[in-house]
């Protein structure tokens, strides 16, 4: 890979949690309604401390070369200069799933 190749920051919903990876593969996937992610990105922490999110995310993902993320659960893809730190958080109560219904009936 050279210099020159963007770097994408996917931000997805998975299991109640809130996921933000840095990625250089990105393609619409031959499964219909999926992503493909692939070629990781993680930060190599030189310092004493070290995220556990962080952590928990490379773990999660360690061994997998690539994989497939649900269109509907993606909220954001950006190509980025440079890399950023992998988090995950857990969604608040507040957040809604979409789709909602268009036209709820007052009870």
């Amino acid at each position: 890979m050279s210099s020159t190749d963007p770097i994408y920051r996917v931000q997805f919903v998975s299991n109640g949690e809130h996921y933000e990876l840095y990625v250089r593969h990105l393609t619409q996937a031959n499964l219909f309604g999926f992503i493909e992610i692939g070629d990781f990105v993680w930060d190599s922490h030189t310092g004493v401390v070290v995220d556990p999110s962080h952590e928990k995310l490379k773990t999660e993902f360690a061994g997998v070369t690539s994989t497939y993320v649900p269109m509907h659960n993606v909220l954001r893809i950006d190509a980025v200069k440079k890399q950023g730190s992998a988090k995950i958080s857990t969604l608040s109560d507040k957040v809604t799933a979409f789709p909602n219904p268009i036209y709820t009936p007052k009870k």
